[in-house]
């Protein structure tokens, strides 16, 4: 990729990259419309305004504002599903064609390409490695706190591996490389809206430039950084502000996704 155009992709990344990755409007949007297609219809990152987003979102606004802006900016990226085990569409991510590249004007799957998978808090273009005999079948990034593997066992698909801090790298997704169509897509997200993580406050932020990602389920805070995790449990009282003050969320936010919660319990 040239440098101009690579610059563009790293541009529009590190636009995102402060971005809290949380279910906390996607549980209030699905109670004010009752319907999945009327939440996704209501997300800001369906305008593509990402100045006017609540806060944040899940994987699917993510990757759906950066499909739209990138689509925009001339590039042809391609919308894929991530894979968990038994776990079929759960997640999400973009694979973009090198546009410097013209193979890929000829198959989708052997051109160079990069991951961009913000939905998992990796705001760096992601250069993917060509399977055996064409390549060396993975490709290692020391990101902080997290590093990345990308392995690729055959052209159709391709795997996402994490560790860090010296914890054993764990598989995390596995994409079919070809991709979806804007409305397998769509569909796609208008289930993850009955998800069993709709049930509870998940929320996830990546302070790039100290290397440290706090997330937050189910009342326990991970702060992860280079040396370590360390968990603490927050306490019901505390939850508003704390979680406001790490999120960079508003605190009426999250108090109003935690009442929601809490009259379905």
């Amino acid at each position: 990729m040239t440098p101009e155009n690579m610059k563009k992709v790293v541009d529009l990344c590190n636009q995102i990259s402060n971005i809290t990755y949380e279910n906390l409007t996607k549980i209030i949007r699905l109670e004010q419309t009752g319907s999945a297609t009327g939440a996704r219809k209501l997300d800001d990152s369906d305008q593509n305004d990402i100045d006017s987003w609540m806060g944040g979102g899940t994987c699917f606004s993510m990757t759906w504002h950066l499909y739209q802006t990138l689509t925009d900016m001339g590039f042809k990226p391609r919308l894929v599903m991530g894979h968990k085990r038994k776990e079929r569409n759960i997640h999400c991510a973009l694979i973009l064609p090198d546009p410097d590249d013209l193979s890929y004007l000829v198959s989708s799957l052997s051109s160079n390409s990069y991951l961009l998978d913000p939905g998992y808090l990796i705001f760096d273009p992601l250069q993917m490695p060509l399977p055996q005999p064409f390549g060396s079948g993975e490709a290692f990034f020391p990101l902080s706190p997290n590093c990345v593997r990308l392995v690729r066992p055959t052209l159709e698909s391709m795997e996402l591996w994490t560790g860090g801090a010296g914890a054993p790298m764990k598989l995390r997704f596995e994409y079919p490389v070809e991709g979806v169509s804007v409305e397998e897509f769509k569909h796609h997200w208008n289930e993850s809206f009955y998800r069993e993580m709709m049930t509870y406050p998940v929320l996830n932020r990546l302070d790039r430039e100290k290397g440290i990602q706090y997330y937050y389920q189910k009342g326990n805070l991970v702060v992860r950084s280079s040396t370590g995790s360390k968990m603490t449990k927050i306490e019901p009282a505390d939850r508003v502000q704390t979680l406001s003050d790490i999120f960079k969320l508003s605190p009426s936010i999250i108090e109003q996704a935690l009442q929601i919660l809490e009259k379905k319990h």
